[in-house]
């Protein structure tokens, strides 16, 4: 059987095109595919990773809900119909193992269930944090990523400061329930009695200015990644206020933890996506505001706009309905 997928496709330097093909769909019997309803970017990734790089094609992507088509022979407990979640690519019909896929739950949005996988950067912190509710969190840049970051832990009980000098940023910060914002990490009232820091805007003067506002054996855990240079501060800086501060700098890389539960590491990124898409369903984290709809025909509009922050939204979904 044949299928006719269309596909964002990064052909040349901030250049998105969609592109078709014809893709011979042979299911493996622990897979399931259908079309996609709708896919989300992820602008820090998507964008310096591959929409600025000097290597192409590319086909960017990592999050994707679609409605099942098909069901391999060996698959139990899926229909026709169904919405699943999957890292999928920024395509027209998705195609995966029915171990890296989950079920969306009962009444919630496809176009809110794919931030799961932004909200699934910053819980591997939440887990792995040595901070405990009620202590005081700061997130350094409210994009896609801090702005979920920010309300993860806010649900959770702690007491959450986000900053950004965006104003729009900072705004929207607010009216999704954070009830602190600063312009500039110097600015928090709490600063001394930080006890996690939680960079995620991959600026080092975020970072060397986060390491003062943190208590003593406080956390600065490095979620944003640091694509470029921003400023010509001194290493020297962040040494002495991690030496004289006993403060612990650390990578928050998410894929520290396995994809599945193994024998002695049960918490896993895709019980993460499917707690992320509970909270969601619940309310616990909301999304209003975040991501401005675009049809995948306009996704070269849509990813100039992010580059040159003129979009009204931090991010971007993709309707493929």
């Amino acid at each position: 059987m044949n299928i006719d997928i269309q596909q964002i496709t990064y052909t040349a330097r901030e250049t998105a095109e969609l592109v078709s093909r014809t893709e011979s769909l042979d299911l493996a019997p622990n897979q399931v595919a259908g079309p996609t309803v709708t896919t989300l970017v992820s602008p820090g990734t998507e964008l310096n990773g591959s929409y600025l790089s000097d290597k192409f094609p590319k086909t960017p992507g990592y999050s994707a809900v679609f409605r099942v088509e098909h069901v391999g022979a060996d698959v139990e407990g899926v229909s026709p119909g169904d919405l699943r979640y999957c890292m999928g690519k920024h395509a027209s019909y998705q195609i995966s193992d029915i171990e890296t896929s989950l079920p969306v739950p009962d009444g919630l949005d496809a176009k809110v269930a794919v931030y799961a996988r932004l909200m699934g950067v910053s819980m591997t912190t939440l887990v792995t944090t040595t901070a405990r509710p009620p202590d005081v969190v700061v997130v350094t840049g409210l994009g896609p990523v801090g702005n979920l970051g920010a309300q993860n832990f806010n649900a959770n009980g702690y007491t959450v400061i986000g900053c950004d000098p965006d104003d729009q940023r900072r705004e929207l910060a607010t009216r999704l329930g954070i009830q602190e914002v600063a312009a500039h990490v110097a600015d928090v009232s709490e600063a001394g009695n930080v006890t996690l820091l939680l960079d995620c805007s991959g600026h080092e003067a975020a970072v060397l200015d986060g390491a003062k506002v943190v208590r003593k054996l406080g956390e600065v855990v490095l979620v944003g990644a640091p694509w470029a240079r921003r400023t010509k501060r001194y290493a020297h800086d962040l040494l002495h206020t991690v030496f004289f501060n006993y403060v612990t700098v650390r990578s928050g890389w998410e894929w520290q933890l396995p994809r599945h539960p193994e024998d002695f590491r049960q918490r896993n990124i895709f019980h993460h996506f499917e707690t992320a898409m509970d909270w969601l369903a619940a309310g616990r984290v909301r999304v209003n505001g975040l991501g401005l709809l675009s049809e995948p025909s306009s996704a070269q509009d849509a990813y100039q706009s992010l580059l040159h922050q003129k979009c009204e939204c931090p991010t971007v979904v993709f309707d493929w309905t």
